[in-house]
C-alpha cells in the first residue's frame, strides 16, 4: 500500500548548551532524579481522572519545578560492554501543563516535548550536562503561542538547574 504524501521542509536554529560542572556524577543524578519524579504515561493516566487542572496542581506539588521524568536511559550500562568508561544517563522530562498548551497549538510540537537532556562523565572530574533550548526549537514552528511556551519552557529548565545548584545557562536567560 503506498500513502499520498506532501512533504514540507522547516529549518531551524538548535542551541545546544554543555554545563561542565565539578559535580560527582552520581551526585548529580541522584538529585537530579529526586527533583524531577518519575511519572510514566500510564501513571499519568490512572491521576487525571477527568480534572486535568487538579493533575496539573498536584504535579506543582510533587514537582516544584512543574517536570517530571517520563522515561531514563542508562547508555553506559549497554555501552560499558563495547568498552566505554563513561557514565552516561539520558532523561525525557515533560512539563504537562506547557506540554497541553503545545499540542492545542499544533500537536507536531510533541517532536520537542518531552525535553531530552544527557548528562555524562569525561576524562576531567565532574559531570557534563548537555539539553538543547526549548525555545530556539520551537520557535521553528512560526506560532506566537507556541513561541511563548518555548520561553516558558526555557524559564522552568533554567529554574530546575538552579534548583540543583547549578547557574542558569546565558541561553535560557530571557
Amino acid at each position: 500500500m503506498s500513502y499520498q504524501v506532501e512533504e514540507t521542509t522547516s529549518e531551524h536554529p538548535a542551541r545546544r548548551v554543555r554545563l561542565h560542572t565539578n559535580a560527582h556524577f552520581a551526585a548529580l543524578v541522584s538529585a537530579f532524579e529526586e527533583a524531577v519524579p518519575a511519572l510514566s504515561d500510564a501513571e499519568a493516566l490512572a491521576q487525571v481522572s477527568d480534572d486535568w487542572a487538579g493533575f496539573i496542581r498536584g504535579l506543582q506539588w510533587e514537582s516544584p519545578s512543574g517536570f517530571v521524568r517520563v522515561a531514563t536511559a542508562r547508555p553506559s550500562d549497554l555501552l560499558r560492554q563495547a568498552g566505554s568508561t563513561a557514565q552516561s544517563v539520558v532523561w525525557l522530562i515533560a512539563h504537562h501543563g506547557i506540554a497541553a498548551r503545545l499540542f492545542r497549538h499544533d500537536p507536531g510540537t510533541m517532536l520537542y516535548s518531552p525535553l531530552r537532556l544527557e548528562a555524562h562523565t569525561s576524562r576531567e572530574p565532574g559531570t557534563t550536562l548537555s539539553f538543547e533550548v526549548p525555545s530556539a526549537q520551537l520557535a521553528g514552528f512560526g506560532i506566537n503561542k507556541v513561541t511563548q511556551a518555548g520561553a516558558e519552557l526555557d524559564r522552568a529548565l533554567g529554574d530546575l538547574l538552579e534548583d540543583l545548584g547549578l547557574p542558569r545557562p546565558a541561553a535560557l536567560r530571557r
